[in-house]
């Protein structure tokens, strides 16, 4: 991005000693660092909210075409539900006798006796 080289970066790095003073450079390297970090961070948060926007656009203008393929294909082959059944076959949900079993009411279950329960004698004091 910045094309420093060392020479560049060893004249950036007196100037800031004769500014900034020995003293005082580790703390303002610090706080350079925390500020690149919060430019680095919104800079990413951005760019990733800019991308996906970029492939949601993308992904409706797929679909649009998808869209218009399909009522394409669909215009120009025209086919009834019992041909389509008969080439991909009776769902087994829809059968007669599937219809039956949902509709029967579910038989009962075999109870089984219960158990005695179990108490806990006191001692005798």
């Amino acid at each position: 991005m910045f094309d420093i080289g060392a020479s560049e970066l060893l004249l950036i790095v007196v100037l800031a000693i004769v500014v900034i003073g020995p003293k005082d450079l580790p703390m303002a390297l610090r706080t350079a660092g925390r500020w690149i970090g919060k430019i680095r961070r919104v800079s990413g948060h951005f760019r990733a909210g800019i991308e996906t926007m970029i492939r949601e656009a993308e992904l409706e203008e797929m679909e649009k075409k998808w869209r218009e393929q399909n009522e394409a294909i669909m215009k120009a082959n025209p086919m009834s539900a019992s041909a389509e059944a008969a080439l991909v076959g009776q769902d087994p949900g829809t059968t007669p006798a599937a219809a039956a079993e949902a509709a029967a009411p579910p038989e009962p279950e075999q109870a089984t006796p219960a158990k005695p329960r179990r108490t806990r004698k006191k001692a005798a004091s």
